[in-house]
């Protein structure tokens, strides 16, 4: 009788865990989500918050950088940093599919089709480092067919310039950004194959 009962108990909290816990992404993500720091609203021309992210940003597309905006930004920002990852992806980590920082404090986004260069002309100043393709620049959602992967656009506000190299990683980056962010946002798009 104490097994069935105990069976029975394990049951139903697997199904309250199940039912009722929020959906956490599958991967671990590796840029910080601060509480507490200020937020900017970021958004994308092309399209809307927990939209579907238009293929021609994808690797089934043209492959361009979608543009960014981002908006309430806080007095003392000396730069911005973007980080794009799929929380989604198979793996421990999240992967990184663009990471661009050095942004001046005068942005208020990112055109589409930043060159996949270490530093490229358009945000001036700016400086790109390694996606998880192993390439420079930004990388299109590319999911193995199935579900829809959450990609995440994040945007840091800082009060700093990092000094990290062009071609770094994001987690290079993250770590000089530790202490110095005065705000942050994101907006999320999906994409399956």
């Amino acid at each position: 009788m104490r097994r069935v009962l105990l069976v029975v108990m394990v049951v139903l909290i697997g199904l309250v865990v199940v039912l009722y816990v929020p959906h956490r992404p599958r991967a671990g993500t590796l840029s910080p989500h601060p509480l507490g720091i200020r937020k900017l609203s970021v958004r994308s021309p092309a399209f809307k918050p927990g939209a579907r992210w238009p293929r021609q940003f994808t690797a089934d597309g043209k492959d361009i950088s979608p543009p960014v905006q981002w908006i309430h930004v806080p007095p003392h920002v000396k730069s911005f940093a973007v980080i794009v990852e799929d929380t989604d992806a198979p793996g421990p980590q999240a992967f990184i599919h663009w990471v661009i920082w050095d942004i001046p404090a005068t942005a208020r986004g990112l055109p589409a089709g930043v060159k996949t260069v270490l530093c490229p002309k358009s945000p001036q100043g700016s400086r790109q480092g390694k996606n998880n393709f192993g390439n420079i620049g930004y990388g299109g959602p590319a999911p193995p067919p199935g579900k829809l992967h959450h990609y995440h656009i994040l945007v840091y506000a800082l009060n700093n310039m990092p000094h990290v190299p062009a071609g770094a990683t994001a987690k290079r980056l993250i770590l000089a950004m530790d202490g110095h962010l005065v705000a942050w946002g994101h907006m999320v798009g999906l994409y399956g194959r």
